[in-house]
Formats: structure tokens, C-alpha cells, sequence
């Protein structure tokens, strides 16, 4: 019996994630951290510090207060976070990189080079609509609850889109399938 086409991208989407815990997982080996903590140094690395508090790390990861609540304390113990006390609440704090903890966000931030390289042989437009439809498949899984945070092109504020033409009203420019944002610092929530 033939299996459907969708059953057939689910497994394939299935093989990608499996790639990707993989990678992490020998990258986390390496330093003695768990793959979160890893994705948390990263996560440090790239994003501004007012998303640096726990509970948006929570959101961001899909994981609870008290799992990331660990990781950070850890990754605190082992010097690799400080925190930064929040002036106005003296229970919250966010965090930011020590040097040693950036050293080991910048080594181990290539962790994907792998999957990169095989991305790479695609053509540029076969990049750009694959981009694409994996955008419309995460704001779908989005909308629906299934995971949270989204801080990319499709569930902006700013975007729109004609046909098959994008647009960011931020930026005042038109996307190309390949200048999509998968998460960008100039967000907004579209409000329900």
C-alpha cells in the first residue's frame, strides 16, 4: 500500500528533527552540558537580554519554568551565565554570557554546519520556496497551539503578502522567498 504524501513529509520532517538531536547531543557531550543548556548558551548568544529571563526561555523552548529554572542554575554554577537583577522586581533576574559561557555559544552555534551543507546543494530557488513552506507549516503548528513562540515574517505585525508576494511594512520593502525571517529582533505579535 502506498503511503500518502503527507505521511511521507511527516517521516522525512521526522529524520531532520532526529538529525538535529543527534548533532546537539555530540556537541553537548563535548562541554558536559545537557543539549538544553547547549540551546540556551545559543539562544545567549543571538537574542537581546530583555528575552534572556526564564520564563520567555520556557516559551521559547516549549518546556516548563522549572526545566529551564535547572538548566540556568547550572549553567550559572559552572560560570558559563551571570545574572542581571531585574531593577524593578528583585525575585526575577535575566541572564547574559560570561566569557567562557560565549566561548562555548560561539563553538558550538555551528552545531547545524552538517545539515547546512547538504541545504546548500539545493538550488537558490528550490532554498527560498522550501523556506517558505516550512515558514507556513511552523505559523500553522503556531495558530494551532501546538508549539508557541514565533518570532518570524508569517506571524508579524508587519507582514503581509499579495499573491505570492511578501511584504514588510517595518523594513518598507518587498521579501523574496530567501529574505523571510525566521526570527527577527523587530517582531510583533499579531494580536488575536
Amino acid at each position: 500500500m502506498e503511503v500518502e504524501i503527507n505521511q511521507k513529509i511527516t517521516h522525512a520532517l521526522e529524520r531532520i528533527a532526529k538529525t538535529f538531536r543527534v548533532l546537539i547531543w555530540q556537541e553537548s557531550k563535548t562541554y558536559g552540558l545537557s543539549p538544553i543548556q547547549i540551546q540556551i548558551l545559543i539562544f545567549a548568544l543571538t537574542h537581546k537580554p530583555e528575552l534572556l529571563k526564564v520564563s520567555f526561555l520556557a516559551k521559547e523552548f516549549d518546556l516548563t519554568k522549572a526545566t529551564i529554572s535547572d538548566s540556568v542554575k547550572i549553567l550559572l554554577k559552572k560560570e558559563l551565565l551571570h545574572k542581571i537583577p531585574d531593577t524593578y522586581d528583585s525575585r526575577s533576574y535575566s541572564v547574559e554570557l560570561t566569557t567562557k559561557g560565549r566561548t562555548i555559544a560561539v563553538k558550538t552555534s555551528s552545531y547545524t554546519k552538517a545539515l547546512e551543507t547538504s541545504i546548500d546543494k539545493l538550488t537558490d530557488e528550490d532554498k527560498g520556496i522550501f523556506l517558505s513552506n516550512l515558514l507556513k507549516l511552523i505559523a500553522d503548528l503556531n495558530r494551532n497551539a501546538i508549539i508557541s513562540i514565533q518570532r518570524m515574517c508569517l506571524t508579524c505585525y508587519h507582514y503581509s503578502k499579495n499573491g505570492d508576494k511578501h511584504y514588510c511594512a517595518f523594513l518598507k520593502k518587498k521579501l523574496q522567498h530567501h529574505e523571510l525571517r525566521v526570527d527577527c529582533a523587530d517582531h510583533v505579535e499579531i494580536k488575536p
